[in-house]
């Protein structure tokens, strides 16, 4: 199932479309290598500002609750 979320480092923002079975993470380092997102900046953890819980970068979309119109902002 596919989800739009927004993502956010150091106050960018970054709207999404992404498959929620796969890895935050690998996600993100997408991201990242298209330079979408800061080079050098990858946080372990992010807060989910729909569920205002700690969101582990390690684990998947669906795996952490990550829902449609969710914003994921990077704990540093």
């Amino acid at each position: 199932m596919f989800i739009n979320i927004t993502v956010e480092v150091n106050g960018l923002r970054r709207d999404i479309r992404i498959d929620s079975e796969q890895k935050i993470r690998e996600c993100l380092t997408v991201l990242r290598q298209s330079g979408k997102l800061p080079m050098g900046v990858t946080p372990d953890y992010y807060r989910s500002r729909l569920n205002q819980m700690p969101v582990s970068a390690y684990k998947t979309f669906e795996e952490e609750s990550v829902f449609d119109g969710d914003i994921l902002v990077a704990i540093l």
